[in-house]
């Protein structure tokens, strides 16, 4: 998966949100290289632990993608 700072995200993601998406952030565990996507949406955080090795990923310092539902 692509990454992306962690600045830009936020700001693309909230513009998304702004219109009824919900955002559910990603990223790349920088240990394992899984991909890791947090449970709650609209929400961003600066570092996240993997599911698979248990490490922990500083993802303001690595950077993210995000998944986008949208209701018709």
């Amino acid at each position: 998966m692509k990454l992306y700072p962690f600045d830009e995200c936020v700001k693309a993601a909230a513009e998304l949100m702004e219109q009824g998406a919900l955002v559910h952030q990603q990223f790349n565990c920088a240990h394992c290289g899984i991909k890791q996507t947090m449970d709650q949406a609209n929400k961003f955080y600066t570092s996240g632990v993997c599911e698979e090795c248990g490490e922990e990923t500083n993802i303001r310092k690595n950077g993210c993608n995000y998944s986008v539902m949208m209701s018709l």
